[in-house]
């Protein structure tokens, strides 16, 4: 895992994926993250703190288990922002330091986590109110100082990958499942590499919900596994085929309607 300037893309990246702590987005959406660099997709990956300190593991090791993930699901770039654990907040001076590493990417999507989870760290609904400033703040002009004198960039599209564990019922203006069957491997290979975190019982359970949720979100689509994602604006489509079919939708429970 590298830090700007090492090895920024020297041309736009589609989409930049962007988590609280390393194994947010392998949990998430890896399946999807996957899919995406096996099509061919310029996608990296953002890790906005190192994840430490927690009661396991080490920055270096959690560096190493990083490299190891983004190997796994064959992700071209990771950075990190090194931005604090467990006091990331949303702020102007971090959705700067965000919206610097945008406009040094170039995306056309930015992919976030997203959701309240009260049990868990709150980092991680930071990490949601920050992409949204930084994304904002990436196309302000006549501030270039403030953002390494970096051009400004547009960012059109956001996508947000929901926790399972929200505290609070959204209603989001547009909702697709993306099917990881065939990825799904490479996602379980991506979170087993943060074994200072996952090992033993704490894997077993996490593979349990990670399983569980796939084949929920894949199912209702007809598929095997799936991964969901909301926007905040409708799905909109040129090809209304194509939208619509793309889901295989439910298997009929007879050969006759009731």
């Amino acid at each position: 895992m590298t830090e700007y300037p090492d090895q920024i893309p020297s041309e736009p990246v589609e989409v930049v994926a962007v988590g609280a702590h390393p194994d947010d987005l392998e949990i998430l959406c890896g399946g999807t993250l996957a899919k995406l660099a096996r099509s061919g997709t310029r996608v990296a990956i953002l890790d906005l703190t190192d994840g430490e300190p927690t009661p396991r593991g080490t920055p270096d090791q959690r560096r190493i288990e990083a490299e190891e993930a983004r190997i796994a699901l064959g992700i071209p770039w990771r950075f990190n922002a090194l931005l604090p654990n467990r006091v990331l907040m949303d702020d102007p001076d971090n959705r700067m330091t965000v919206a610097t590493w945008f406009r040094r990417l170039r995306p056309k999507v930015v992919l976030t986590i997203a959701g309240r989870t009260p049990s868990g760290s709150p980092d991680h609904y930071q990490t949601q109110l920050l992409v949204e400033g930084a994304r904002f703040y990436s196309q302000l002009t006549k501030w270039d100082a403030r953002f390494d004198n970096t051009q400004p960039h547009r960012i059109p599209h956001l996508v947000y990958s929901l926790f399972p564990f929200d505290a609070e019922e959204h209603s989001w203006h547009g909702s697709f499942v993306v099917d990881i069957a065939e990825t799904w491997p490479a996602k379980l290979a991506s979170v087993r590499a943060y074994k200072s975190q996952f090992d033993g019982p704490r894997l077993e359970r996490i593979e349990h919900v990670l399983l569980g949720q796939a084949a929920y979100h894949g199912s209702r689509c007809g598929f095997t596994h799936g991964e969901r994602f909301v926007l905040p604006v409708p799905v909109g489509s040129r090809d209304f085929l194509g939208t619509v079919t793309a889901s295989h939708g439910l298997p009929t429970t007879s050969s006759h309607a009731d």
